[in-house]
């Protein structure tokens, strides 16, 4: 039986010149026909904390005051067996020779999407695959990755990869719910201890996750999928 699928992307740090070494892309998706329901429960979740029903969840919020709420976001996540987190780690980004691969770094961004992306499609299904806006001219490129990603899973009717486009994180909760998962593999991978909230965050994850957020998981990891991306040297 086949399944139709929403995938919600966002990155951390991926600019090339952003001061940051460490680099994440992750996606969390789930089925389409449970993306309301998701979406009411992290909102109960919401006021039940006292916050507004559009409160925006985002790893750089997570702090004392939030610890339980964030704590409750993330144990909702892995209670939830429609909900599931994608994320490639690009561990150093100074490595990044693209002159010896004949590509910019917004090349070799989409790249990464793809290589983020294809370990959640499959021929099977549909998707919807939304990525959080990052400049105005993306249209091309996004137009590019669909093409990638149809060409790789011969998708050459465009019935897997029924749309691919960006939308605004705050206006969507499970795309919050992204931000929030890889904020946290980021922190992991940049091995950062300034906050007891988000340490408590980490444990939490490392728990119910069973993995140490730093090294990848086996390719058919399905809950937590996280693969750590080492550059090569050009030949």
């Amino acid at each position: 039986m086949t399944q139709t699928y929403c995938v919600y992307c966002d990155e951390s740090c991926h600019l090339e010149n952003d001061g940051q070494q460490v680099m994440v892309l992750g996606a969390v998706w789930c089925p389409l026909e449970k993306t309301r329901d998701i979406t009411m429960r992290l909102r109960e979740i919401k006021v039940r904390h006292g916050l507004a029903a559009d409160f925006e969840i985002k790893w750089t919020k997570v702090s004392p005051s939030k610890q339980q709420f964030y704590l409750d976001i993330l144990d909702y996540f892995f209670d939830d067996d429609d909900l599931h987190l994608r994320a490639v780690v690009v561990p150093d980004k100074s490595k990044l020779k693209h002159a010896d691969f004949e590509q910019t770094h917004d090349d070799w961004y989409y790249k990464m999407y793809f290589t983020m992306l294809k370990a959640v499609l499959g021929p099977r299904d549909s998707y919807y695959i939304y990525l959080d806006i990052k400049d105005t001219r993306s249209s091309t490129k996004l137009q590019h990755l669909q093409d990638v990603l149809c060409s790789h899973m011969q998708d050459h009717d465009r019935q897997i990869i029924k749309r691919l486009q960006t939308v605004r994180s705050h206006e969507i909760a499970i795309m919050q719910v992204t931000d929030l998962l890889i904020g946290a593999v980021g922190y992991a991978n940049r091995r950062l201890v300034t906050s007891e909230a988000k340490s408590a965050f980490l444990t939490r994850f490392r728990r119910r996750s069973r993995h140490d957020l730093t090294r990848s998981t086996l390719p058919l990891e399905q809950k937590a999928n996280i693969f750590v991306w080492q550059a090569r040297e050009a030949e």
